[in-house]
């Protein structure tokens, strides 16, 4: 195989894109999943200690970008660990969206 060879079949493989900018969009995925988490956290523990109660509607949709990347990562690398956490955390966001909505309803003035 030629260098030309080698290189049309690198940019087959990464359909032109490049592998520098990839990793550089990984890292500020990584990244914003943490920042999101941080100030999910200060709000949470504010409004506690506010005492506005509990909102799990957040911790629901913060947590659902981590759901979404793992299923990404399962459908595309076929991995079981990614396959684990994308369970998890499906599990977690569904049970923290039923309390909020939950606590929306009993909480409703309209019913």
């Amino acid at each position: 195989m030629n260098k030309d060879e080698i290189l049309a079949k690198s940019r087959a493989e990464n359909r032109n894109k490049d592998v520098y900018e990839q990793e550089v969009l990984k890292q500020a995925s990584q990244s914003a999943v943490v920042v999101q988490m941080v100030l999910a956290t200060i709000f949470f523990v504010t409004q506690i200690f506010a005492g506005g109660g509990t909102n799990w509607g957040l911790w629901a949709i913060v947590l659902s970008a981590n759901m979404t990347i793992n299923w990404m990562k399962y459908i595309k690398l076929h991995r079981k660990f990614e396959l684990a956490l994308a369970i998890v955390y499906t599990m977690l966001v569904s049970v923290m969206s039923g309390y909020h909505i939950y606590d929306i309803i009993v909480s409703a003035t309209i019913i």
